[in-house]
């Protein structure tokens, strides 16, 4: 069946590498050449995205064509590995396994302009791990954070600039219900929109994967690459709000089942070849959701 403009996901031949990743750190020619066919890519494009990633030090190269072998260093192997512990708590979140305690947690920072780069760097991992802001250099979220702000700020070498703090009563123009709260300050239209396509993506993909038809390896591979990526860019911009702040039924929760559904009709099909390790790292998130366990939000070590 063929891509439809709804269901299309847009793919680029470095994440198309960087996904066929094996076990071995390796990535085997043939079949990089064989899915970028299925997702129209031309063997021009490939032969130029390799050289381009071992002229950048990503792979090293043994063999031509199609017979070549790629090689990952490590700082490609890590690409498109999705955040496990990030994924987790979603699925924890939607069994009900993480309520929301009421507290608003929020990070206020005021970095000079001599060290604009790093006040930026801060900012962006900030929004990264869903924080909204308030006004000028001060911004919350509903989850626990405040560890993993922290090791930004170490890192960043800043810790004198940034104030944290925890609210229960959180009053933004006039608004102090939390449900009211969170449609203000998070794009809750938008993140909707985004968990909708991610469904109709999947029931697509996990029809055919329940289908009579088989399904030969690259067009296998083709799904789970589609699958990760349309995945991790939804997951990109989701704030992990608990249910209590967001409309109810939320869409996040039926893409997220849709997609350990096709998780696991994939990892069916691909248990008697090698896979990419891409397999495997998502092979651990549905084991999570097959035998739910507790587990603290991002951030909550305690």
């Amino acid at each position: 069946m063929p891509p439809t403009q709804d269901d299309h996901v847009e793919i680029s031949t470095r994440v198309l590498v960087e996904s066929l990743i094996h076990e071995d750190q390796t990535v085997d020619a043939g079949e990089l050449y064989a899915v970028a066919r299925i997702l129209d890519m031309t063997d021009l494009q490939v032969r130029l995205c390799i050289k381009r990633l071992v002229t950048e030090g990503q792979f090293v190269q043994s063999g031509r064509g199609r017979r070549a072998v790629l090689h990952a260093t490590a700082e490609a192997r890590r690409a498109l590995d999705p955040n496990v512990e990030f994924v987790r708590f979603m699925y924890a979140q939607d069994r009900g396994e993480a309520p929301w305690d009421g507290i608003w947690h929020m990070v206020a920072f005021a970095v000079p302009e001599s060290a604009r780069a790093a006040r930026d760097a801060l900012r962006e991992h900030i929004v990264h791990l869903g924080g909204a802001p308030l006004q000028g250099g001060l911004y919350v979220t509903a989850n626990p954070w405040e560890d993993l702000v922290e090791a930004e700020v170490a890192r960043l070498g800043i810790g004198d600039c940034v104030t944290y703090l925890t609210s229960a009563d959180l009053r933004v123009g006039g608004i102090d219900d939390p449900q009211r709260l969170a449609a203000r300050l998070w794009p809750l239209d938008d993140l909707a929109h985004t968990h909708q396509r991610l469904a109709r993506i999947t029931r697509i993909r996990l029809e055919r994967l329940r289908g009579p038809a088989s399904i030969d390896q690259p067009q296998l591979l083709t799904i789970a690459i589609e699958l990760a990526s349309e995945f991790a860019r939804v997951m990109e911009a989701d704030p992990l709000l608990p249910p209590e702040l967001l409309p109810q039924p939320w869409p996040g929760t039926q893409a997220r089942r849709l997609v350990a559904q096709c998780w696991q009709h994939l990892l069916q099909h691909a248990a008697p070849a090698p896979a990419p390790r891409l397999f495997r790292l998502y092979a651990d998130v549905v084991h999570e959701v097959a035998a739910p366990a507790q587990k603290p939000a991002p951030g909550d070590q305690g």
